[in-house]
């Protein structure tokens, strides 16, 4: 019989639902998979799947933290949070000396400042705009007609940066269209997009400021072209985490439940 006092954090993403366990402050089991359209039956989903993973069932868990969009459809979480509180929890445990985060998720963008506990000290959000976002690069993709996996390698093999003057999803699957039917070359295409969407997030960052060590977290972190564009863009370099940055707002979401608990709420 498992001995295992666990603790979940279920991230219910528009794109993604990542879900992690924790045990004694450290992560024993994760999952990530493709959001559907019931959100409720995507947390269980995830919650199952993670706890697969990390050989325990349902009666191991202690206490579960839901956060993201689909928290508030979540009657197997003990508590919901939000995913800035999250992702910045996630963040400070993965690499305790970050100060500053750059958030980006399915279908928004956040930057986020925090202080030296991992707490969140100011922070500014895009969610009006798909621009910035998994959603507006998963657009691009299927314009080049590759999986959103392949625009950060491809971007990286440019010759020049070609400019995009839109970062409206829709203006600027028009104005892709228009330079690919001109004969430009699509990794040129590509890395102008990643230019003009590190652009606009610099924007966000003149409002909150950026300050060492500064952490890329969410689905678009993993897109090696997004990341040199911010770095050239903000002029900083961003830490190489140790985890999966796609995570860090489960791991957050884990690391609350397991202080909720031996809080006793």
């Amino acid at each position: 019989m498992s001995k295992v006092t666990a603790f979940a954090g279920v991230d219910v993403g528009s794109l993604g639902t990542k879900t992690v366990i924790m045990a004694e402050g450290e992560i024993i089991g994760s999952a990530i998979i493709r959001t559907g359209i019931n959100t409720e039956e995507n947390g269980w989903n995830g919650l199952n799947a993670a706890l697969e993973n990390a050989g325990l069932t349902r009666d191991d868990l202690a206490y579960v933290v839901a956060t993201g969009y689909g928290r508030i459809s979540a009657p197997y979480a003990n508590k919901t949070v939000t995913e800035i509180t999250c992702h910045a929890k996630g963040a400070h445990y993965i690499h305790p000396q970050t100060k500053t985060i750059i958030d980006m998720g399915g279908q928004d963008c956040k930057a986020i400042r925090l202080d030296d506990d991992g707490n969140v000290a100011d922070f500014a959000m895009n969610d009006k705009c798909a621009a910035g976002t998994g959603r507006f690069l998963e657009v691009m993709a299927n314009v080049f007609k590759v999986s959103l996996d392949e625009l950060g390698p491809l971007s990286l093999s440019a010759t020049e940066v070609l400019p995009v003057s839109s970062t409206c999803t829709v203006f600027a699957e028009s104005e892709t269209v228009s330079l690919l039917a001109r004969g430009e070359k699509p990794e040129n295409i590509i890395v102008g997009i990643h230019h003009a969407i590190s652009k606009r997030v610099g924007g966000m960052f003149s409002r909150v400021g950026v300050q060492n060590d500064v952490f890329f977290s969410g689905g678009v972190a993993k897109n090696v072209g997004m990341r040199k564009a911010l770095e050239e863009a903000l002029q900083i370099k961003i830490v190489e985490p140790r985890k999966d940055p796609q995570l860090a707002g489960a791991i957050g979401a884990a690391v609350i439940a397991e202080s909720a608990w031996k809080r006793g709420r």
